[in-house]
């Protein structure tokens, strides 16, 4: 087989390792909040237990883009795509870190009941998995228009993260119990702003990869 088609297909099978590892991390940071709005211990306890699968993903795809540097010999546009598949394994992997980070605040607020139904969380479960979904659509398309468009959706979830946090913030009283949960909820927000920030980053990086020039999302 010609080596260039060689690389090609290599690249093909990265693309789809990369996607994989998306999925995986998606349903691993929808779960978590599953698990946080019915406080299902075991849920929490199976989305900790699982971590490693991702961990193992990122692995295998750092391995897979070294040895396409070491026996391929990429020109300059195609260790962007290299390099940038590397960098797309790691945020993958620090969302995944947030999902673990998110059950286990199930975990502590375990025989507990919330204080209030959760409700601008779960909404911000679903920007974050739509942002992160495009991200990784863009970078497999090599599509800058849709990575740009992760700005707009990144400041869906910055004003519901401001919304949330003002609502926890006045929620908050004398009660050191009811802060302490109230206070589990904001970083869970936090959390989840953290994602969408991982997705903006994937999308400024689609933009270098094609365009060789950086371009700031979060402006």
């Amino acid at each position: 087989m010609d080596t260039r088609v060689m690389f090609h297909q290599s690249i093909d099978e990265l693309k789809t390792a990369l996607l994989s590892m998306g999925d995986r991390v998606e349903e691993s940071i929808s779960k978590a909040v599953e698990s946080l709005s019915a406080l299902d211990e075991g849920l929490a306890r199976e989305i900790v237990s699982k971590d490693d699968v991702i961990d193992e993903m990122m692995l295998g795809i750092e391995e897979r883009c070294m040895r396409l540097i070491a026996l391929q010999q990429p020109m300059a546009s195609d260790l962007r795509l290299i390099g940038m598949a590397m960098k797309i394994a790691t945020d993958l992997e620090r969302i995944g870190d947030h999902a673990v980070d998110i059950a286990k605040i199930t975990i502590r607020l375990s025989g507990e009941e919330l204080i209030k139904p959760l409700e601008d969380i779960p909404q911000m479960v679903l920007l974050v998995k739509n942002m992160l979904h495009e991200s990784l659509i863009a970078y497999t398309e090599g599509n800058i228009h849709r990575a740009a468009a992760l700005a707009e959706k990144d400041d869906e979830i910055d004003k519901l993260f401001s919304t949330l946090m003002t609502e926890i913030i006045g929620l908050m009283s004398q009660d050191l119990i009811r802060n302490r949960q109230l206070s589990h909820l904001m970083f869970v927000a936090h959390y989840l702003e953290r994602v969408g920030d991982h997705a903006t980053n994937i999308g400024e990086g689609v933009i270098y990869m094609v365009t060789g020039k950086r371009k700031d999302l979060n402006m």
